[in-house]
């Protein structure tokens, strides 16, 4: 009985995430900078029966679409996504974690065509102060003509409670998804629909507008992630090795150094949101800042980590600064000595870099401090930094010496210990909260002269900073009150140094 309703589900879904992605006006509306693409939702109640009931009360409504090409053709990219691994790994910032609960059908004819699956996923914006969304999913693909096809999501929470009273999660997914049609040359027009209902009120106020403009979970963050894996898969497929690429480091050295940097990414993006990938401690410290959240968790039996306790520190602020030019500061070595203490007080040295991308900002760096005196040896950092339409990271850690010549030259990047810290930068969305200014030399609409003086509000980043310390190496050792107080003077300190280095102090 649950299967086949769940093939109803899925068909009725397959049908509203169609003509989603082909009907234009008056369905979707360009109200927003950018010109991303928002649902007209008296629009959408009048064209369409909700097929998993009605918003629950309290919830708000999220709706996009965005439309890309992508170097990746349709075959590929549906086997992505229908694989919950490699649909983790080409979204490792959005997707916390995934698995395939239940496979209704594999699909027909040695093909993708109507596969359905039961899907579980923490999805998740870089901030201590969004929650992570845990939805339950069916997930049903279908070929619509040679080199179309289509993946669409939609929540099952409604059918699976057998109480009476339905339960929702803090997010469902109503029919989202993509349609995508093979193009010349190994590209794919791919037109992304996301369609999400969720309870705002576990959202910090910082990030209410962005996620409702559906920045934060919305179309335009999916494709311009796909656009920038896929980017970087093909470079990294390429025979050719680009220009400012260190001759010196071997093709399996350079697959064993992003190996170890796509670790290094993972476990900062899982440290920031407290998703379930670690089983993080959640610590309520008088001697924290309001916004600052501190974990903590036990690193046992790891190769890939100091042993020991593992502190997390993460908190985001709102800068009057364009996401690049922050991603711009926060990325070069040559600036680091203005918010970052492992500098040691001086410029980093860049010792190895491997492109990832167009964009001069996608790359995997290894960087090196000056010693403090000469019987203190240089320290090494990796360093992984990436860009696209719906912002940025600057990921870091320090990485022992001998380590790193052992994987520079092809060895297992696994038994490398290192604890990651690091940035995410995206735009603060409409409604920016920044201060009142005045365009055309005046003194705003009190001048009292009709001219054409008007005020308008400075728009920037929402920055998310973690640290992950490890600070103490012994597992069964307790907290101590120094130990948080240590990490929390860290991010204060390094968010006063940003504000300085960037003129915005106020």
């Amino acid at each position: 009985m649950e299967r086949s309703m769940f093939l109803e589900l899925a068909l009725a879904a397959m049908d509203e995430l169609v003509k989603l992605a082909q009907t234009d006006e008056p369905l979707w509306l360009r109200s927003l900078e950018g010109g991303r693409e928002v649902l007209n939702h008296e629009e959408y109640m009048r064209s369409f029966t909700p097929c998993i009931g009605l918003k629950p009360n309290g919830f708000v409504t999220e709706a996009s679409r965005e439309t890309g090409m992508v170097i990746i053709n349709s075959l590929a990219l549906v086997e992505t996504l229908m694989e919950s691994n490699r649909w983790l790994e080409m979204f490792p910032c959005l997707v916390a974690r995934t698995s395939t609960t239940d496979v209704i059908s594999s699909g027909m004819g040695g093909t993708r065509n109507g596969a359905l699956q039961l899907m579980h996923a923490e999805l998740q914006v870089l901030s201590p102060l969004v929650p992570v969304r845990e939805v339950n999913f069916l997930r049903f693909c279908k070929q619509h003509a040679e080199g179309v096809w289509a993946v669409v999501d939609v929540s099952v929470d409604t059918i699976r409670d057998t109480s009476g009273a339905p339960t929702f999660m803090n997010c469902r997914r109503l029919p989202s998804g993509c349609v995508v049609q093979d193009m010349p040359n190994g590209y794919s027009k791919v037109t992304w629909v996301e369609h999400a209902e969720y309870d705002e009120s576990q959202v910090h106020h910082l990030y209410r507008p962005m996620l409702s403009s559906g920045m934060g979970f919305g179309a335009q963050r999916w494709v311009a992630t796909l656009q920038r894996q896929c980017e970087c898969l093909a470079i990294l497929m390429s025979s050719s090795v680009p220009s400012r690429d260190h001759t010196a480091i071997t093709a399996s050295g350079r697959r064993s150094m992003l190996k170890l940097a796509q670790r290094m990414t993972d476990n900062f993006c899982a440290g920031v949101c407290a998703s379930t990938v670690h089983k993080w401690n959640k610590l309520n410290a008088r001697n924290v800042d309001e916004d600052v959240r501190v974990m903590t968790r036990e690193s046992l039996d790891d190769p890939g980590e100091p042993p020991g306790i593992v502190l997390s520190a993460a908190t985001s602020v709102w800068l009057p600064v364009s996401p690049q030019r922050l991603f711009d500061f926060l990325r070069d070595e040559r600036l680091r000595s203005e918010w970052d203490i492992l500098s040691n007080g001086g410029p980093m040295q860049e010792m190895a870099h491997i492109a990832k991308g167009q964009d001069p900002g996608n790359c995997v760096s290894l960087l090196r401090a000056r010693a403090m005196n000469a019987n203190q040896s240089s320290m090494l950092i990796l360093q992984e930094t990436c860009i696209d339409a719906a912002g940025g990271l600057v990921v870091y850690a320090p990485v022992d010496i001998p380590a790193m010549h052992v994987v520079m030259n092809g060895g297992d990047s696994a038994y490398v210990a290192l604890l990651p810290s690091g940035f995410a930068i995206v735009p603060d969305g409409p409604g920016s909260r920044g201060p009142m200014t005045v365009k055309g030399g005046g003194h705003g609409s009190s001048n009292g002269g009709g001219g054409e003086d008007a005020t308008h509000r400075v728009s920037g980043s929402l920055l998310t900073m973690t640290f992950q310390i490890l600070v103490n190496s012994l597992p069964s050792a307790k907290l101590t009150v120094e130990s948080v107080e240590t990490v929390n003077n860290l991010i204060s300190c390094t968010v006063q140094k940003i504000k300085a280095a960037l003129h915005c102090e106020s």
